[in-house]
């Protein structure tokens, strides 16, 4: 029962771990900061070097570095020196819709990859026999191909989305409304995405008798192997 009872705790940690360090932590220390009566570029610069230091922290622990946490910790000197020089918090804003802007670009550029993104985020579900089932679908089937990169343009898409909302909202909002209302509005928009997918990955399934994320064969209907087919 304990062992069961861990494995289950790992992924929440895992899930809230990611939160607590980039959404929880920096929204509290900003409000906490301002409640102090510090200045909001300077509340602002603090509160979003907690994700900076972690990704670094990050990646001298694995000894690589993602281009994910480079992007966090670039994203965040370009804006810190901008903001020092024009003397306006709404640049530091604007490092929170520079995220989405770039991770919507490459997802969408990854449509002219051998595989697109929701492929590759795929093989981090499926162990290495489903992932060769996986390729031979793609080979096969134009159906799961278009599936996929419908997907891909989805997951660019919203994210785009998010990255227009935050520019909106950095250039117009009063400045201490906008950290809190872009990271929920970048979860509810991560969260409905999340719905989609399902949803859409249930429909292929019911229709094609194979899932679009699957780590396991789906039996046919009529118990005969289908070469190729990888289960939800």
């Amino acid at each position: 029962m304990e062992r069961m009872e861990s494995r289950g705790a790992r992924p929440a940690r895992a899930l809230l771990a990611p939160l607590a360090i980039s959404v929880a932590l920096p929204l509290a220390v900003y409000y906490a900061l301002r409640a102090q009566g510090i200045a909001q570029w300077q509340a602002l610069l603090l509160s979003s070097a907690i994700p900076a230091a972690h990704a670094l922290v990050t990646a001298v622990v694995r000894r690589r570095a993602e281009v994910f946490d480079l992007l966090i910790v670039a994203l965040l000197a370009v804006s810190a020196v901008t903001s020092l020089i024009s003397g306006s918090p709404r640049v530091l804003l604007l490092k929170d819709a520079g995220l989405p802007a770039v991770l919507g670009v490459w997802i969408l550029g990854t449509l002219f990859a051998a595989r697109p993104f929701a492929f590759q985020f795929g093989r981090r579900l499926r162990d290495p026999v489903a992932e060769e089932e996986a390729e031979r679908v793609w080979d096969g089937m134009p159906e799961f191909r278009a599936a996929l990169r419908g997907l891909t343009v989805l997951w660019g898409g919203v994210e785009l989305l998010d990255a227009a909302l935050s520019t909106l909202e950095a250039l117009s909002l009063p400045v201490d409304v906008v950290p809190v209302l872009g990271r929920f509005q970048s979860i509810g928009l991560i969260a409905l995405l999340v719905v989609v997918t399902i949803r859409r990955s249930r429909a292929f399934r019911a229709r094609h008798g194979l899932g679009l994320f699957g780590v396991r064969p789906a039996a046919s209907p009529t118990g005969e192997e289908i070469p190729g087919r990888v289960g939800a």
